[in-house]
């Protein structure tokens, strides 16, 4: 027999809920009580305004959470990302590009940090033969002028306004069918516990068949990153291989990640070009 609860008595269910797993989704509440996702939003709301909770999208979390925001985010435009941490950005580009050998087959993420290493790689006069995979239009047109000495492939997909990406659908059918030597991805945080994580969930989505696809994956990601923790998890820090960020990430954070398996590459943001080839070479 289905017992029909009342409504104080879902809202006192549905706090405990959401205290005990941290995030509660309105689908969830509406299956576990029999009632409509009108209802249960309608209790949500109820809590909220009570100060219990906070609601998020899709559903709620505890009043007191901040380690993870589950909200829609309001990303930056690109061309807002690319005016921020300018001279760090270039340092991380400086040193991931140092990294890659003539021969090699490499993925590029979207991203302003993404494009200071295709900018990088452009400058690498002794770079041939090398094919860049990426899904930012930005990071393709940037290594345009470098056709026939690099390979350009452009993975497809729906575009995003404002970040000029491609994203599904469609954004992942060639990125399962290949296998290449060295990612670099961005990402808009990176915790310890939480591992990589994105704001946005196509993009997410995108990053995490990119992680697949590579023998080796790198996360480029400046000091403003390291903590962050959002929506969309791209994977646990044991499943990259290399973090590159700037000399001003906060050591304590580097000596976690560190400590939890993530080797991290510390870049001086003055570091010349030639310096970290020097670095990078075996």
């Amino acid at each position: 027999m289905t017992v029909t609860l009342d409504s104080a008595r879902r809202r006192e269910l549905a706090l405990a809920l959401v205290g005990e797993r941290g995030f509660v989704r309105v689908t969830d509440l509406a299956a576990a009580f029999g009632v409509t996702p009108v209802t249960a939003r309608a209790d949500l709301d109820a809590l909220e305004r009570g100060g219990a909770i906070r609601r998020v999208h899709g559903g709620a979390v505890p009043a007191a959470t901040s380690a993870v925001d589950l909200r829609p985010e309001r990303e930056p435009s690109f061309e807002e990302a690319l005016a921020t941490s300018v001279r760090p950005k270039e340092a991380i580009g400086r040193a991931a590009a140092a990294m890659v050998r003539s021969g090699q087959s490499v993925i590029l993420d979207v991203g302003s940090t993404a494009l200071q290493v295709a900018r990088a790689l452009r400058s690498r006069d002794d770079l041939v033969d090398v094919t860049v995979f990426t899904n930012g239009l930005s990071i393709a047109l940037e290594l345009e002028r470098e056709i026939p000495r690099f390979t350009v492939v452009v993975t497809g997909g729906s575009l995003r306004p404002r970040q000029h990406s491609l994203v599904h659908p469609l954004a992942g059918s060639m990125l399962d069918h290949i296998h290449v030597d060295l990612a670099f991805l961005g990402c808009n945080g990176v915790d310890p516990v939480r591992g990589i994580t994105n704001a946005n969930l196509p993009e997410a989505e995108v990053k995490v068949l990119m992680l697949r696809a590579a023998a080796r994956a790198v996360v480029i990601a400046d000091a403003s990153k390291l903590g962050e923790v959002h929506l969309g998890r791209v994977g646990g820090i044991d499943e990259v291989d290399l973090l590159v960020t700037d000399d001003q990430a906060p050591p304590l954070l580097v000596r976690d990640l560190e400590a939890a398996g993530l080797a991290v590459q510390v870049v001086p943001t003055e570091a010349s070009a030639a310096d970290l080839t020097a670095r990078a070479t075996p």
